[in-house]
């Protein structure tokens, strides 16, 4: 009788460790929550744009089907976001946040402005790969990369701070192909650089081409001196604009530039991730690792993406992680070269 007894209460407790587990336990946590994308970049650029597309799809697929809503915190080119997410954000699994994943490599560096273990992240995925690029105005008279490169004067492009594909890419440039790219850091995000390339405050600017296809089509298909110009680009792309450009791995010179210029691209594999601080709950982590996938193949959401031209190309969790341990595992020689862009301690 004693165990029959032990055999119904451990049968018992099974169920109720399982249920707890289930899904109907994350049901009833997400069931009238809310969860909160906050993106290190200013509104109306390409990671706003992408967050506010894969939050009102997102919550469907969550069970309990909480609210999303959208919030930035600029700063610093998303570092004040990545700070944040890492240290002050509740690991409750109702915070997500979304910051440039270039900021990883300067934990690799050594900058100790980045406040984080990139490896004790929860990466819930990334929506698309990165593909820098760089464009020109108009107004500058100048239309192409050899043009830069023969240029008497500086050519300032704009930045929204150290760690940022607008900060990073002229300045390899600068040390590995002769341009004179003055970088001018300070913008909040796409948007306001774009308009400071209108207003004339600066004349170019390198972002992910993935952004500009969409966030700066109407000045790509301007005429006269609002017109942007693209005049180099990392890869090979299908769009008209871009598709006979010259590739910055076929001008970099040096086999240990072009080698460190290839450990820097290391984070354009997982663009735009989407993370969650150390410590968020695992099941509430793989519950919203799914979530995201599914949303990936939600209908409406790649309608949405197709009627905002906006280019996904989905990255897992478990990818992200994987090439966020590539790009720590840097090579002594690659970070001696990518040195320069590590941000030193003021004296």
């Amino acid at each position: 009788m004693k165990r029959k007894i032990l055999w119904v209460t451990s049968v018992l407790s099974g169920l109720f460790v399982f249920a707890f587990l289930s899904p109907v336990g994350a049901a009833d946590f997400y069931k009238d929550k809310t969860i909160r994308f906050v993106v290190g970049l200013a509104a109306g650029g390409g990671y706003d744009l992408s967050a506010r597309t894969i939050g009102r799809h997102m919550g469907k697929h969550i069970p309990g089907n909480p609210t999303i809503v959208v919030e930035n915190m600029t700063g610093a080119g998303s570092l004040i976001a990545a700070n944040y997410t890492y240290n002050s954000a509740k690991p409750d699994g109702l915070f997500v946040g979304i910051w440039n994943s270039s900021l990883v490599l300067r934990q690799a560096l050594g900058d100790k402005a980045m406040r984080f273990d990139a490896r004790k992240f929860g990466w819930l995925g990334a929506p698309t790969k990165g593909t820098p690029h760089c464009s020109i105005m108009a107004h500058t008279g100048l239309k192409s990369l050899k043009d830069i490169l023969v240029a008497d004067r500086e050519i300032k492009m704009g930045s929204t701070g150290p760690g940022s594909t607008y900060d990073d890419t002229p300045r390899i440039l600068n040390q590995t192909i002769g341009t004179k790219f003055k970088v001018v850091s300070g913008y909040e995000g796409t948007s306001t650089i774009l308009v400071a390339m209108r207003r004339k405050e600066v004349d170019g600017g390198c972002w992910g081409w993935e952004s500009a296809r969409t966030t700066a089509r109407p000045m790509l298909n301007a005429k006269g001196e609002e017109k942007l110009i693209p005049f180099l680009i990392h890869s090979r792309e299908p769009d008209p604009e871009v598709k006979d450009l010259p590739l910055i791995p076929e001008v970099i010179k040096g086999e240990d530039n072009l080698s460190a210029y290839r450990t820097w691209a290391g984070t354009y594999e997982f663009q735009r991730p989407f993370s969650v601080p150390p410590g968020t709950p695992k099941e509430r982590l793989q519950l919203l690792r799914k979530a995201f996938a599914d949303t990936m193949k939600d209908p409406g959401f790649i309608a949405d993406t197709e009627k905002s031209k906006l280019e996904t190309t989905y990255v897992s969790g478990e990818e992200v992680d994987k090439y966020v341990n590539q790009v720590l595992s840097i090579t002594p020689k690659a970070k001696e070269l990518l040195d320069f862009l590590a941000t030193k301690p003021k004296k």
